[in-house]
C-alpha cells in the first residue's frame, strides 16, 4: 500500500482524523505518514482543515517538531509525510516510568518553550498541546499534531460555540471565547503539561470534563508535587488572564535563572520500538502528527432532517429513580472516566466543596411559571385529563446575582422532582409545569455540583447544596423524614435497590435503609479497596477498580453486601449499563479516548470486545438492548451492536460537550450546551428535529455539566442554561 511514492510498512496509530503508518522513502528514509480516514476524504470542510494542518506544520521549523517531508491534501485519500522520530510520547513515558525529576523537568520545560517560540513566531497557535502531543526525542522534546492549530492568516475559522481542544489542557479563554484564542493559550497548556510531567496528573482534575472546565476557568491550579524552583513559573503560565502569562521568549529567559545548578544536558528518554502496540486500535501515542485527543470538528455523516415514520412505541414507566445510571434505560447513560478516576455519580469531594463555599454565594431561588407556560390542562384531583398535551416551560429564577446552575430532575409516574443550587427540592406537575411544592436550601455549593434527586425506599433522596448532608423527603409534601451527615464519605453516595451505599475513607461500605435511614450492614468489599458504585435497576450495584493493565469488576447485592460475582477484565473500563445478567463497559486508552465497547455476560462468563474504528474523546454512553450509543465530547455519535460486534453507524452532531444521550423507542435525545434539545433516529443516526436555543445571559460564564433529558410517557423533559425546565412532545420532534 502506498501514499504517493511512499510504501506504508506498518500502522503506528489511529486518531480522529486519520491513521499514521511507518513508511520508507526510495532512499530508505523512515517516515510517519498520516492518511485521512476514507469516510472523511469527501468532506470539503474536513479537507480544508487538513490543508490547514499541512500548512501550519510546514511553517514551523523542524528543530522542535516533526518536519513535513511531503504531502498531498488534494489526493483521493489526503496524506502527509513527516520525518519519523523515535521516542515515546510524554504521556507514555509518565505512564510507564512515573513523574520526571527536577532536572529532566527543567529540560522539558525549556524545550517546550523553545518549541512554542518557534511555532508562535511564524504566526501559528497550536491549541492542543498535551502530553500525547509531545515526543521525547534524543535531542529534546518535539511538538506534534497541528490538526486543530490555526495560522493567524487562516480563512478557516472556528465554528461559533465549538470547543476545540482537550479540556484538561485548555486555557480559560478556549472555553469562553474559542474564536479569539492566541499564543497565550499554548503557554497555559505548557504549564498544565509540566504539572502532568511532574506529578502524573494535571493541575485541574476531575472525573467529569465539565468540572475540569469549571476548575480551569474559576479555580486555582493544584501544584502539589511541582519542584519549588519551577512552581512560581508554572503558576504564571496558568494565570487565568492571557495577558498575565509569560510569552515563550520570557519563559526561556526565566528558566535560565531558575536554578544555579541548571543543567543543559539533554534529557534522553528510553527509546521505544517503532510500531509497538501497533495492533491496538484507537491509540494516538505514535510518533507523527495524528490528532488523537483533538476535538477537531469533522463530519463523518452530517445530521440532516429525515422524514418521520410515525410515533414511537410508548416507553414503559421508569423504575424508581436512583442516581445517574441507577434507573431504567431512559437514564442509563454514564461516560467513561479517566484512567484511575471513578465514573461521575453522586460525588462532591469535601475539599472541593470547601473551596467553592469560600468563593460562590448562592442566593435563594424562586420557582414560578415562565411567561410561555400554558394552562394546566388537568382534570379533577390534579391528574392529567384526556386533553392533548401542550408543551410548557418553567423558569427557575434566581434571586441572588451569584446563583447559577441548571435544574436537575427525576421523573416518576405523574411527578417531576427537581433540584438546583438554592433549591433543595421541588415537585413539578409533568402535565403543565405547575410547581406543587418547593424547599429552599441555605447551604452554598458549586453551581455545577447538584445531582438529580432519587426516589428510593418511597422517599425523595437529595443532597444539600454543599454535598455534606443527605436528606430523605416526603415526596408528597417535601417534609424531611430523616437525614444523615455524609461529610466523611467525600460524596461517595450511591442509591441501589432501596439502599443507600456510603463508601468511607477506609474503604468500608456502610449501607442504610432508604426508607428509615437505619444501618443495614457495614464491611469492605473484597477486591475493591475504595468501591465507587453505579446501579442500573437490575438489583445489583457495580464497582470497578484498576488492576494493572486490567479492571476488576464486582457485582454487589446492596441488601446484604454480599458479592454476587467478581471478574478481572482487560483494559481500563467504566460501566455503561447492565440488565438481564449482562454488563456493558466502555474501554478507555491512555489518552482518555473511548476505543472499544465491552459486553460481559455474567452467566456464561463470556466477554465480547468491539473496537471502535475511530476512538471518541470524553464520551458518554447509554445502553438500549444490546446496542450501545456513545456521544463524544466533540459531537460524534456512534451506535455499536454488541451482539454482532459491529458499528451500526456514526454521525456528527456538531454539538460539543453535550449532555449524556437518552434513548426511548426508536429515538435518541441529547441536550446541547446552548439549551437545544435534539432528537436522532436510532436506526440511521439522522436528525429528526431540535428545539430553539435557550442560552440565556451566560456571556463570560462557563456552562457546567448539561443534565441528560428525561424521556417518559411520550414526553421529553429537558433543562437549559437559561435556568428553564421545559417539556415537548417526543412523538413530534419535527415540529419542535
Amino acid at each position: 500500500m502506498y501514499a504517493g511514492q511512499y510504501l506504508l510498512e506498518s500502522q503506528l496509530g489511529s486518531g480522529g482524523m486519520g491513521v499514521v503508518h511507518l513508511a520508507r522513502s526510495a532512499s530508505g528514509l523512515r517516515l510517519a505518514v498520516k492518511v485521512v480516514h476514507a469516510e472523511y476524504s469527501q468532506d470539503p470542510e474536513f479537507r480544508g482543515r487538513f490543508r490547514q494542518e499541512v500548512a501550519a506544520a510546514r511553517r514551523v521549523s523542524g528543530a522542535f517538531t516533526a518536519p513535513v517531508v511531503d504531502a498531498d491534501p488534494e489526493a483521493e485519500h489526503p496524506w502527509m509525510a513527516t520525518l519519523f522520530i523515535p521516542g515515546p510520547t510524554l504521556a507514555e513515558h509518565v505512564k510507564r516510568n512515573g513523574a520526571l525529576g527536577p532536572a529532566p523537568l527543567r529540560h522539558l520545560m525549556a524545550g517546550l518553550a523553545e518549541g512554542l517560540r518557534d511555532i508562535h513566531r511564524v504566526g501559528v497557535v497550536h491549541r492542543d498541546l498535551k502530553p500525547s502531543n509531545v515526543l521525547l526525542a534524543d535531542d529534546g522534546p518535539k511538538v506534534i499534531d497541528f490538526g486543530i492549530s490555526r495560522p493567524a492568516d487562516s480563512e478557516l475559522r472556528t465554528e461559533t460555540g465549538k470547543l476545540i481542544g482537550t479540556p484538561p489542557f485548555m486555557a480559560p479563554e478556549q472555553f469562553r471565547s474559542p474564536r479569539q484564542v492566541g499564543p497565550a493559550a499554548d503557554v497555559f497548556a505548557l504549564g498544565s503539561v509540566i504539572v502532568h510531567a511532574a506529578t502524573g496528573s494535571g493541575p485541574f482534575t476531575s472525573d467529569s470534563p465539565y468540572l475540569v472546565a469549571y476548575q480551569v476557568v474559576h479555580d486555582d491550579p493544584d501544584l502539589t508535587g511541582v519542584p519549588e524552583e519551577l512552581s512560581d513559573l508554572v503558576a504564571r503560565c496558568l494565570a487565568k488572564e492571557p495577558e498575565d502569562r509569560p510569552t515563550a521568549d520570557e519563559l526561556m529567559t526565566a528558566l535560565k535563572s531558575v536554578s544555579a545548578s541548571y543543567d543543559t544536558q539533554a534529557f534522553i528518554p528510553g527509546q521505544r520500538v517503532a510500531g509497538e502496540r501497533a495492533a491496538r486500535s484507537g491509540r494516538d501515542d505514535r510518533p507523527g502528527p495524528v490528532g488523537a485527543g483533538s476535538l477537531a470538528p469533522v463530519r463523518a455523516r452530517p445530521l440532516v432532517p429525515a422524514p418521520r415514520h410515525g410515533p414511537d412505541p410508548e416507553p414503559t414507566h421508569p423504575r424508581d429513580r436512583a442516581l445517574p445510571g441507577d434507573g431504567g434505560p431512559e437514564r442509563a447513560g454514564s461516560g467513561p472516566a479517566p484512567a484511575g478516576v471513578p465514573q461521575w455519580r453522586w460525588r462532591l469531594p469535601v475539599a472541593a466543596a470547601a473551596s467553592v463555599l469560600a468563593a460562590v454565594v448562592i442566593g435563594v431561588l424562586a420557582l414560578h411559571g415562565g411567561p410561555d407556560a400554558p394552562g394546566s390542562g388537568k382534570g379533577p384531583g390534579g391528574r392529567p385529563s384526556g386533553t392533548a398535551f401542550r408543551p410548557w416551560a418553567l423558569r427557575l429564577e434566581a434571586r441572588g446575582a451569584d446563583a447559577a446552575g441548571l435544574p436537575q430532575c427525576t421523573y416518576t409516574p405523574h411527578e417531576l422532582y427537581c433540584v438546583r443550587p438554592g433549591v433543595l427540592a421541588a415537585s413539578v406537575d409533568p402535565a403543565d409545569g405547575k410547581v406543587r411544592w418547593s424547599r429552599g436550601d441555605a447551604h452554598r455549593g458549586s453551581p455545577h455540583s447538584t445531582v438529580p434527586p432519587v426516589l428510593s425506599g418511597g422517599l425523595l433522596q437529595v443532597l444539600s447544596g454543599d454535598g455534606l448532608r443527605l436528606e430523605a423527603l416526603d415526596p408528597a409534601t417535601g417534609a424531611t423524614r430523616w437525614s444523615h451527615d455524609i461529610a466523611r464519605y467525600g460524596g461517595r453516595v450511591t442509591q441501589a435497590g432501596g439502599v443507600v451505599l456510603l463508601t468511607g475513607p477506609d474503604g468500608d461500605v456502610t449501607a442504610l435503609n432508604a426508607s428509615t435511614g437505619a444501618k443495614k450492614w457495614r464491611h469492605a468489599v473484597p477486591g475493591q479497596p475504595k468501591p465507587h458504585f453505579v446501579a442500573y435497576g437490575d438489583g445489583l450495584a457495580y464497582s470497578v477498580t484498576e488492576a494493572g493493565t486490567g479492571t476488576r469488576v464486582a457485582a454487589v447485592d446492596p441488601a446484604t453486601g454480599s458479592t454476587r460475582w467478581q471478574r478481572r477484565l482487560d483494559g481500563s473500563l467504566s460501566v455503561a449499563g447492565a440488565h438481564d445478567g449482562v454488563v456493558w463497559f466502555t474501554s478507555t486508552d491512555g489518552d482518555q479516548y473511548t476505543d472499544a465497547v465491552v459486553r460481559y455476560d455474567s452467566s456464561a462468563r463470556s466477554v465480547r470486545r468491539v473496537a471502535l474504528p475511530v476512538p471518541l474523546p470524553s464520551s458518554q454512553a447509554v445502553v438500549r438492548g444490546d446496542t450501545v450509543y456513545l456521544l463524544g465530547g466533540s459531537g460524534a455519535l456512534v451506535a455499536v451492536d454488541t451482539r454482532t460486534a459491529t458499528q451500526l453507524w456514526r454521525s456528527e452532531t456538531s454539538v460539543s460537550m453535550a449532555s449524556a444521550p437518552v434513548v426511548a423507542g426508536r429515538r435518541l435525545y441529547l441536550t446541547a450546551s446552548d439549551g437545544r434539545l435534539l432528537s436522532v433516529d436510532t436506526t440511521r443516526g439522522t436528525l429528526l428535529g431540535q428545539t430553539r436555543p435557550r442560552l440565556g445571559d451566560t456571556r463570560g460564564s462557563l456552562i457546567g455539566a448539561i443534565p441528560a433529558p428525561l424521556a417518559a410517557d411520550g414526553k421529553i423533559y429537558s433543562s437549559a442554561p437559561d435556568g428553564s425546565l421545559f417539556a415537548v412532545d417526543g412523538n413530534r420532534p419535527a415540529a419542535w
